[in-house]
């Protein structure tokens, strides 16, 4: 089990103590710090079922300052994503063949 965290997002702190209360002990992947692939991108927006636009974070000041209003390809989208990780919709928590946005938190129980 892995997630995607961002120990300043309190919606991604709340996931891990969840995670933690469930006896879970995910592999932090610190998705702001570490490198993102597209590869990697990829696998997690198809174990999500979404493709990749559902997957950016519009309310960020990046977002609205520079692709507000654009149509891009998912692979645009992707390459967005790595340029700028703060895009990315958080926490995403991956369990084997299955994802879950922890928005609400509880949605990850889904896949435990």
């Amino acid at each position: 089990m892995q997630i995607f965290h961002n120990p300043r997002c309190q919606k991604s702190r709340e996931t891990l103590a969840l995670l933690y209360e469930k006896s879970c002990d995910p592999d932090i992947f610190l998705y702001l710090d570490e490198k993102l692939t597209k590869a990697l991108l990829k696998q997690v927006l198809k174990k999500l079922g979404l493709n990749a636009e559902q997957l950016v974070r519009k309310s960020e000041t990046i977002y609205k300052e520079k692709y507000k209003g654009k149509s891009l390809s998912d692979d645009e989208w992707i390459e967005a994503m790595i340029e700028y990780p703060k895009l990315i919709e958080r926490p995403i928590v991956i369990n084997g063949d299955k994802a879950a946005l922890g928005r609400p938190p509880e949605k990850v129980l889904e896949i435990l």
